[in-house]
């Protein structure tokens, strides 16, 4: 049996804006996806999901997801726990030429599922590293964050970006523009996490940003606002300017709520960490619900989010510099 697991992320600029070739950067953060692999004698994946804010559930098929499995949860579950994994495999069976490779499969995350903390991305470089080690070959980041990239464009329907794959696979802070992606420098960053319990649907709500830049010229010039925020955040980033930080993440978060992507539970726990003390406090992810990011060296934040009604969970986030690993 081999293991691996890789982490989650939080943006702290320029989700949605970075689909249409805009920066943007997201940084890792300590919750992480584990993925169990060990090779069967058949060509069969069996894979047991747990911990994805789910119920936990084994499905055992062959071939593609197309032919769902038959399980007692709904469809959308299904291609929620499984989706990416089937991705992951058929990238990994291409990379080691085992077109025939069957697995058996044990997911395990602490990363809550949809909601705009990489839970999908984590899952997909876990696997593909997983996968591929057990089969004899290892992959360096890069070809991880790659190879996990293209299963994710396969689920999202040509709409996903290399920057939640590539932040997984190499941790720590990271600016995405197009296939442009590097490391660069941060310091460890006070992140606190709000969790409304719930999930985005990220087609629905990408779809819903085209829609508005297609009809609307001003739609397209907020996303390009959200490029030139993340810009300057970037050299905010470097500089370990947190509180230059915190002011450019409150006009993010606005440009997103202006582009539909917020909801009122994420507005309210935006503005319950900004009334706490936050330097500054958005959305993180594809939105709709899910999560906040928010900067705050006190427990102000934290304790304030706790009380708030709609939040299910607040947290610490620490930065996690180490990306996909071995376990």
């Amino acid at each position: 049996m081999t293991v691996s697991s890789a982490p989650g992320k939080v943006y702290l600029f320029g989700e949605h804006a970075v689909v249409y070739g805009e920066p943007a950067v997201p940084c890792a953060i300590e919750r992480r996806a584990t993925v169990a692999v060990e090779s069967r004698d058949d060509d069969r994946l069996r894979v047991h999901l747990s911990d994805l804010s789910i119920d936990g559930f084994t499905v055992e098929y062959s071939g593609s997801t197309d032919e769902t499995p038959d399980v007692n949860v709904s469809e959308s579950l299904v291609q929620a726990g499984i989706g990416y994994i089937d991705a992951a495999i058929e990238q990994a069976r291409d990379a080691t030429e085992r077109p025939d490779a069957g697995f058996d499969i044990t997911v395990e995350s602490d990363i809550p599922l949809g909601a705009g903390l990489g839970s999908s991305a984590a899952v997909t470089v876990a696997a593909i590293d997983a996968a591929t080690r057990e089969l004899g070959v290892s992959l360096s980041s890069d070809e991880i964050a790659d190879r996990a990239y293209r299963a994710e464009l396969a689920v999202q329907d040509g709409e996903a970006s290399r920057a939640d794959t590539f932040c997984s696979a190499t941790g720590g802070a990271v600016r995405v523009e197009g296939d442009d992606c590097r490391a660069i420098e941060s310091p460890d960053l006070p992140i606190v996490v709000g969790f409304d319990g719930g999930a985005g649907d990220t087609g629905k709500l990408v779809a819903g940003v085209r829609a508005l830049r297609e009809e609307y010229e001003f739609a397209g010039e907020t996303v390009k606002s959200i490029g030139d925020i993340v810009r300057q955040g970037e050299r905010a980033l470097t500089e370990g300017d947190t509180e230059e930080l915190g002011r450019l993440m409150n006009f993010n978060h606005g440009l997103l709520e202006a582009l539909g992507v917020s909801s009122r539970s994420l507005d309210n726990m935006v503005w319950a960490a900004r009334d706490a003390g936050a330097l500054g406090a958005k959305l993180t992810g594809a939105g709709g619900g899910g999560c906040i990011v928010a900067l705050d060296p006190t427990d102000e934040t934290e304790t304030a989010l706790r009380f708030t009604p709609g939040c299910e969970d607040a947290f610490r986030a620490e930065l996690d510099t180490e990306g996909v690993r071995e376990e």
